[in-house]
């Protein structure tokens, strides 16, 4: 795994276990253990991939799987899109944690989602229909985003707090005007 990937997962597997614990201790049933592994392997596939038309998710749940680590490999398999015909009669899965945690972590900062679909619709953009799926991919961070913050006393902007736990605060330097004009 790449440094960058590295750190990034890292700051992933931070944000995802702030969030789960605040959900659990809100009253959800999540095995806490499975977030913070899912949120830390999210990218497992992701170097391999670089380059390749390769679906990273996709190759880190097939070695988890390989490995005997099936509920880890579906929570990797979903860090990017979430399976709609899981039958999981609770209301809030470990995946769906992982993959919020994941959309708010800009390389290694936690952003808005704002800033980081922006970030992605620059970066990824480039057709029509890529810029579409982005922008489908937002509303449904955002819905995500409602769900998760519904039963808690926390804010999304409460993760920014999440910021400088692994050393990263002068990463987060170029950031700073991004956070006031979301805190605004």
């Amino acid at each position: 795994m790449l440094p960058n990937i590295r750190e990034h997962s890292f700051q992933v597997m931070e944000v995802a276990r702030f969030l789960g614990e605040a959900l659990a201790e809100a009253g959800f049933d999540l095995f806490l253990p499975l977030v913070t592994a899912g949120a830390l392997l999210h990218d497992l596939g992701k170097t391999q991939c670089l380059g390749t038309l390769t679906n990273h998710a996709e190759l880190g749940a097939g070695i988890l799987e390989e490995l005997g680590y099936p509920h880890l490999a579906q929570v990797v398999r979903e860090h990017v899109h979430l399976d709609a015909n899981i039958m999981d009669p609770r209301p809030l899965r470990e995946a769906e944690v992982v993959n919020y945690a994941d959309k708010r972590v800009l390389h290694e900062v936690v952003v808005t989602l704002t800033v980081r679909f922006a970030d992605l619709k620059m970066r990824y953009g480039r057709t029509p229909e890529a810029l579409a799926r982005i922008q489908a991919t937002e509303v449904k961070s955002r819905a995500l985003e409602d769900k998760l913050f519904a039963s808690l006393r926390l804010t999304p902007l409460d993760l920014l707090r999440v910021n400088g736990k692994r050393g990263n605060g002068a990463r987060c330097a170029p950031y700073d005007k991004l956070f006031r004009t979301a805190l605004e």
